[in-house]
């Protein structure tokens, strides 16, 4: 895994071009920018930085290939905004990768739950094709993916298409159904029921709102989960991304450096502490 935080010029933008851009849902684009730069494990995060406007950190949301890194972004502020507003051959100020990764070895010979919400399925993207593609990583694949409502559904075909592997489940719940909505509707913890795998075989990798996060995480405990076979990606306001500024301080961590990705068992009391 390579962090950018071992380098001098951590702090410095380099300047990369949009060579796509893909609307997926309302307010929600996948960019995927040429950098030859470095290779980002799967979890970890880049600053993206829009001249004039500001800087951001996003997930990477796919493997990358041909010297592209691609990241999913909704627009829901000034710089989210102005980065999902780029168009292809646009320049963009890059820093990274930065944080921890999703742990891959754990997963060997077990079975695998990933379970997302909204735009967490984004940095789970690169974990699940992962697996896919590395069929003896993982003894089987289940994914459990919600959404708010049928047109929120993030990747919809490729959801699709992660069913027609061997040894992949997947399945969608929706919190609020149309009328022409025939699957699952209510929470995402509503998918997981006893059975679906061996609970002291099984690794659990989740990202959503934190407290989709924490419920999913006391449920998978209930099912006989261990706490350190589950894995959460953290988020909160980082600004350096090493460290440094203390805008991400969770307890006695930071999520810009020794995250975004931890253990539940090594922050299991956090969660229950109101506004840390």
């Amino acid at each position: 895994m390579v962090n950018l935080t071992d380098q001098d010029d951590c702090m410095v933008p380099r300047v990369v071009k949009v060579s796509t851009r893909r609307k997926e849902i309302n307010n929600t684009w996948t960019l995927e920018l040429k950098d030859d730069l470095l290779s980002p494990a799967p979890g970890q995060f880049y600053m993206l930085y829009v001249m004039n406007v500001g800087e951001v950190p996003i997930s990477v949301s796919g493997i990358p290939k041909h010297g592209r890194l691609v990241h999913t972004i909704r627009g829901v502020g000034n710089i989210s905004n102005a980065i999902t507003g780029l168009k292809k051959g646009d320049s963009i100020g890059l820093r990274g990768p930065f944080g921890t990764a999703w742990p891959l070895e754990v997963a060997r010979k077990k079975d695998v739950v990933v379970m997302a919400g909204g735009l967490g399925l984004a940095p789970l993207r690169p974990l699940i094709h992962y697996f896919i593609n590395n069929p003896s990583a993982c003894r089987s694949l289940t994914v459990f993916y919600g959404a708010r409502g049928p047109e929120e559904i993030l990747y919809h075909e490729e959801l699709e298409s992660w069913r027609t592997f061997p040894h992949t489940r997947v399945e969608i719940t929706v919190d609020h159904a149309t009328y022409n909505w025939r699957g699952n509707v209510g929470v995402v913890t509503k998918l997981l029921k006893p059975g679906q795998f061996k609970p002291k075989k099984t690794v659990a990798y989740v990202c959503g709102p934190e407290v989709m996060m924490k419920f999913c995480a006391r449920q998978m405990l209930e099912l006989g989960i261990n706490k350190e076979s589950i894995f959460l990606s953290m988020e909160r306001n980082m600004k350096c991304a090493i460290g440094h500024c203390g805008h991400c301080q969770f307890g006695k961590d930071f999520i810009c450096k020794d995250g975004p990705i931890f253990p539940y068992d090594q922050i299991e009391s956090r969660l229950n502490i109101r506004e840390l």
